[in-house]
């Protein structure tokens, strides 16, 4: 598998453009399968947050891989491509399973240690299973990572100081208005993000909270969720529901502004509160227009703001911890790629070994009919004990050899020395002929272009 991964995310591309980028409604999924049926890649995964769109590819050609994958990103996020390769990063083979797990431990978070990364790669490999688009490579990549991302919070303290952005957002919130426990509050959306926010609210103790989704279904079944501890508002009556509020959380999935200036500007002059009504815009486009970043009465945290403030960081040590951890589990990791590439060559020289055994005894059973049962058994068991003998050394051998860096030329000479058929080979691979020894087929069902390479 040769790992690639094109993406933009907080630390490269500022809140605007990251904004501009964000892919909403139908057009991960589109952009998915436009990723895997291009002719370099295999397999296709895409990390679609509020701070990070990221394609994890299996491609067969580098240059041509990024060159494709940049293409495709601009495409559907409709920034131009010039604007977008400033912007972009590019990791490939190790250096994109280390930006993996790192991502995964929360490294690489807007607010470091963060754990609702982990869900949101779960959902990513959901996503890429359910559309035909990873198949076995991919799969056992983001599979390792979440264990990874787990280990880091079990075996540090990353965990104690990683937020959510939620969280964090309240944190401003509070910082500014007072406390949050008392408060009134309205969450729109009722995705995962929306979800968490309500669920910290009530765990914050506000006296009152409302939750509005353009399906009212989904509003009902989150106040479901948390109990009875909330309750649902239309959601065409939310600039009406404002006024009634201290507190504002916002998460949809729209395209454009969801909270107007205008409405927060009516919202502020009917409360009889002298606390700002304060808004935390969590979603990618934003929700809440910029322009009440200005109005009087008026207070908002959005990404933006967020993406400046500084947060609570983790100490030192946990953070050195992670990233020791970081840096074993990805030299592991391809200790156990390199030595899974020998496999089919084991597998094929000891098959090979095994149909050469059978020949020769079958001819000396043409040759000496006669043999009785019990010498015929002692030399087939010692014919195979001593060809057992001779592929025992090399074998174990050749793969701790194909364990360290540079080992896939051992599977090379293997193969030479021994004459192995390629067919033989990837016969056992389930990889085609022509393709890299170890590479991952796709999902049968996959419309992906690259799946034979």
């Amino acid at each position: 598998m040769s790992l690639l991964v094109v993406g933009l995310s907080h630390r490269t591309a500022p809140v605007g453009v990251l904004e501009r980028a964000a892919l909403t409604g139908d057009v991960p999924t589109r952009l998915l399968h436009d990723a895997a049926a291009t002719a370099t890649v295999g397999e296709a995964a895409l990390v679609n947050t509020c701070n990070r769109i990221e394609l994890y590819a299996d491609v067969d050609k580098f240059h041509a891989g990024v060159a494709e994958l940049s293409l495709l990103l601009a495409h559907h996020s409709g920034v131009d491509l010039e604007e977008l390769t400033s912007h972009l990063y590019v990791h490939y083979e190790d250096r994109a399973v280390h930006h993996l797990f790192s991502v995964a431990c929360g490294l690489d978070s807007m607010v470091v240690g963060e754990g609702q990364i982990l869900g949101q790669l779960r959902d990513a490999l959901a996503r890429a299973q359910e559309e035909h688009t990873a198949g076995r490579g991919l799969n056992e990549l983001f599979q390792q990572a979440l264990r990874v991302g787990k280990r880091a919070h079990s075996e540090t303290g990353i965990d104690k100081a990683g937020q959510s952005l939620v969280t964090f957002g309240l944190e401003q919130i509070a910082a500014r208005t007072g406390e949050i426990a008392g408060k009134r509050a309205l969450v729109v959306g009722a995705g995962s993000m929306s979800s968490l926010a309500a669920a910290t609210l009530v765990r914050s103790g506000v006296t009152d909270l409302l939750v509005a989704n353009r399906t009212a279904a989904r509003a009902e079944r989150l106040v479901e969720i948390l109990g009875g501890a909330a309750r649902t508002v239309d959601f065409a009556k939310v600039p009406e529901a404002l006024a009634d509020v201290d507190l504002v959380i916002s998460c949809t999935g729209a395209a454009g502004v969801v909270i107007g200036a205008a409405e927060v500007t009516a919202a502020v002059a009917a409360r009889t509160s002298r606390t700002p009504l304060a808004f935390l815009d969590l979603a990618m486009p934003r929700d809440v227009d910029h322009d009440v970043h200005g109005l009087p009465g008026a207070l908002l945290v959005d990404l933006e703001s967020l993406s400046h403030a500084h947060a609570a960081t983790p100490g030192a040590g946990d953070v050195d911890a992670v990233t020791t951890i970081v840096a074993d589990e990805v030299a592991a990791f391809a200790a156990a790629q390199r030595a899974a590439r020998i496999a089919p060559t084991v597998v094929a020289l000891r098959s090979m070994a095994s149909d050469l055994v059978s020949s020769e005894l079958a001819r000396l059973e043409s040759r000496l009919p006669d043999l009785d049962d019990r010498s015929r058994a002692e030399i087939t068991q010692t014919v195979r004990r001593v060809v057992d003998k001779l592929l025992h050394a090399p074998t174990v051998r050749v793969k701790q050899l194909a364990a360290e860096p540079g080992g896939a030329s051992y599977a090379d000479a293997l193969r030479e020395l021994f004459d192995l058929d390629p067919a033989a080979v990837h016969a056992v691979s389930g990889t085609p002929i022509g393709a890299p020894i170890g590479s991952q087929p796709t999902h049968p069902d996959s419309q992906s272009a690259g799946a034979s390479r």
